[in-house]
């Protein structure tokens, strides 16, 4: 097995043992051992569930750094710096549900233990780009601990996802309506012809194994490294060993000593669509509810977007009912989207 410690004394020399931050991380840092086991798994121990959290996170970015950030990158909105103004309507959508204010509300309106966990998230992540200057993020150079707000669930992508660009893209451009597909709600859907795929789960009793021990079985549709194995244990009661998305700092998928537990996605109902009876009155846009008529939200966002060498700027304006933001149209109605962010 290969150990290895967080505290790094010779990198606090390169980068300067007086920088108060980078004294504050390797303080705790020196609470976490790292031990990789003959398989490259990262089985990493702390005092505290945040530093578990710590340690977690700095394996993964020693892991696949660049995956990591990329997930955040597209997460946050900022996907069109990167990568040019095609992954422009993918950043919309991500502003549409969430804004930075919105996220960092959000942190801030959250309980004490899940703050904690979040600070170390990010803490971890910029205690190994201070460590590894050979690390060339692709933009984001200081993650925040308001960043794991745009994630609801354990699936990059998950929900948000099924909410089609393209519609988006014809409503905010050109205030067009696009045909439906055949479900007639406007959302992304597979086919349902197609051959059956997808996530999926098995529980298997130890009753029906050789070894006599449980088995969980789980996504055999995703690629080998679809998600980081680590094992994370803290001596406030944590030990976890299973699977984690990149960037996220929980086992999604996995086991302890006492249970086992995997999570499938699925085409349940967790989004809902609203025709909105739209009329401007008295110079405001206002939408119908029941007998009432309450006024539109309408705001603006500025995207950036890479265009060669050179980074570009577009302005949309946007439009939300108290049933979520307005992503399309059906015919010549406006339709607002709601995501179950909040069972």
């Amino acid at each position: 097995m290969k150990k290895l410690f967080l505290s790094v004394f010779a990198l606090l020399f390169v980068f300067g043992a007086c920088d108060p931050e980078l004294n504050r991380l390797k303080q705790q840092a020196d609470n976490i051992t790292i031990i990789r086991d003959d398989f490259g798994v990262p089985h990493v121990y702390g005092k505290t569930d945040a530093d578990a959290v710590f340690g977690l996170m700095y394996a993964q970015a020693e892991d696949d750094f660049p995956r990591i950030e990329r997930n955040y990158v597209w997460a946050i909105g900022r996907l069109a710096e990167v990568e040019g103004e095609d992954a422009l309507y993918s950043d919309l959508r991500a502003r549409l549900f969430m804004t930075k204010e919105e996220a960092i509300q959000n942190y801030n309106n959250a309980p004490d233990w899940l703050k904690e966990l979040c600070d170390a998230w990010a803490d971890g992540l910029n205690y190994y780009l201070a460590t590894h200057p050979e690390v060339e993020p692709m933009l984001l150079e200081k993650f925040e601990p308001w960043m794991p707000m745009y994630f609801s669930e354990g699936s990059i992508g998950g929900d948000i996802e099924r909410v089609s660009t393209r519609r988006i893209q014809a409503f905010y451009e050109d205030k067009a309506s696009l045909s439906l597909n055949e479900f007639g709600n406007g959302l992304t859907v597979v086919d349902p012809y197609e051959e059956p795929k997808g996530s999926n789960g098995i529980a298997i009793s130890g009753d029906l194994t050789e070894s006599g021990s449980a088995m969980l079985l789980i996504n055999p549709h995703t690629s080998f490294y679809f998600r980081g194995e680590v094992h994370a244990v803290s001596e406030e009661g944590l030990n976890a060993y299973g699977a984690v998305t990149w960037g996220q700092f929980f086992i999604y998928q996995g086991f302890n000593e006492n249970t086992g537990w995997m999570h499938t996605s699925t085409y349940t109902d967790v989004i809902d669509e609203f025709l909105q009876t739209i009329e401007e009155q008295d110079g405001k846009l206002m939408y119908k509810y029941g007998e009432e008529w309450r006024e539109v939200q309408t705001n603006e966002v500025t995207l950036k977007y890479k265009d060669g060498s050179e980074l570009k700027e577009k302005t949309f304006p946007t439009y939300r009912t108290h049933h979520g933001p307005i992503t399309h149209m059906i015919d010549d109605q406006w339709v607002a989207t709601a995501m179950m962010w909040e069972p």
